[in-house]
């Protein structure tokens, strides 16, 4: 095949979830090396067994960078984005998580068609059954786009500023402001312009405000529903078919801390108007935490305190301890 779009390299990052990795190697490897120069694969200092099972592996396009630490989703892309640049030379750069995967064919059909240095290609992220994966479904920032903006604001929520799903049924590109890291390509012009994501943010996130950063710059980003992958994944637990419940808890830090980010990012100026209103509806769904209602609360003041101040600074060991600590006890009232 001609190698139409370049010199492309993936990069897969991974903690603890072998079984996972093991699937999402053999789909990459299994692209000839033509198409698929090298993947690097991001080990957050797993234990489960991945480095030995890495180690044992013997071709020669696997690269293998090991953190020391655990560094999240957003560390691990920083840092492999960092190696592939440093020591590779790419023109593209393809990045996932380790239960996220490109379909059979998938590597093929991004060098069967015409690729633009200015553009970042957005797969289209289907569930092992088929469904579409709807944390990977591409948006659209609604403040930028009136009418993404509107068909929110009349009732359709998530749905009025992420692309229609009939989109992956049709044969051409459609232009989106917020793409997540499974499946997405990235042009070395958008590395060297943009830099890199933001490791700090350690998950959650990261992958929209690195893309609302593309869209600043002037790079364009492309949902190709011909670019198929798979993401084998699990991310809420649902305490009543509906709500939203994060676990482990100490998930709720990350989520809302990064959220205040990626709305600043995206709203500009009205963030400010913005804040009070999502602080609010956040702080409502402690009813939905039981137990851990006080643990919550605490998790999601220091998000917002963060969030708005854009620290990223907190390590993973402080925010456990914050989500792990003990309920203040109100000292009873004085009987003198």
């Amino acid at each position: 095949m001609n190698n139409i779009a370049g010199r492309l390299t993936a990069i897969v990052v991974t903690h603890e979830r072998l079984d996972q990795l093991r699937v999402t190697l053999e789909s990459l490897l299994a692209a000839p090396a033509d198409l698929l120069q090298a993947v690097v694969v991001v080990d957050n200092a797993s234990q489960d067994g991945t480095p030995a099972w890495l180690a044992a592996q013997d071709d020669p396009r696997l690269i293998v960078h090991r953190c020391d630490r655990n560094v999240g989703g957003a560390g691990g892309f920083e840092a492999g984005m960092r190696l592939v640049v440093a020591r590779l030379d790419p023109d593209w750069i393809v990045v996932m998580d380790d239960d996220g995967r490109p379909a059979p064919g998938a590597i093929a059909a991004f060098h069967a068609a015409p690729r633009d240095a200015r553009t970042a290609y957005a797969a289209a992220v289907r569930y092992p059954g088929g469904a579409i994966c709807e944390m990977n479904r591409p948006g659209l920032n609604p403040f930028r786009r009136p009418a993404a903006l509107l068909r929110a604001l009349a009732g359709r929520g998530r749905d009025g500023y992420h692309l229609d799903p009939r989109a992956y049924d049709t044969d051409r590109l459609h232009d989106i402001d917020m793409a997540s890291f499974v499946g997405l390509f990235v042009p070395r012009a958008a590395i060297e312009r943009c830099g890199y994501p933001q490791g700090g943010l350690f998950l959650y996130g990261d992958d929209v405000i690195y893309s609302l950063g593309l869209r600043r710059a002037g790079f364009r980003i492309a949902f190709d529903p011909g670019l198929h992958f798979q993401h084998d994944c699990t991310t809420f637990a649902a305490s009543d078919g509906k709500a939203r419940v994060y676990r482990p808890l100490w998930k709720v830090y990350y989520t809302y801390r990064n959220g205040l980010i990626m709305y600043r990012a995206a709203a500009g100026p009205l963030f400010w108007g913005l804040l009070p209103v999502v602080a609010f509806k956040w702080r409502r769904a402690a009813a939905r935490y039981g137990a851990d209602a006080p643990a919550y609360l605490r998790l999601l003041h220091r998000a917002l305190r963060d969030g708005v101040a854009r620290r990223t600074d907190m390590t993973l060991a402080e925010v456990r301890a914050l989500a792990d600590a003990p309920q203040r006890q109100k000292s009873p009232p004085s009987t003198s």
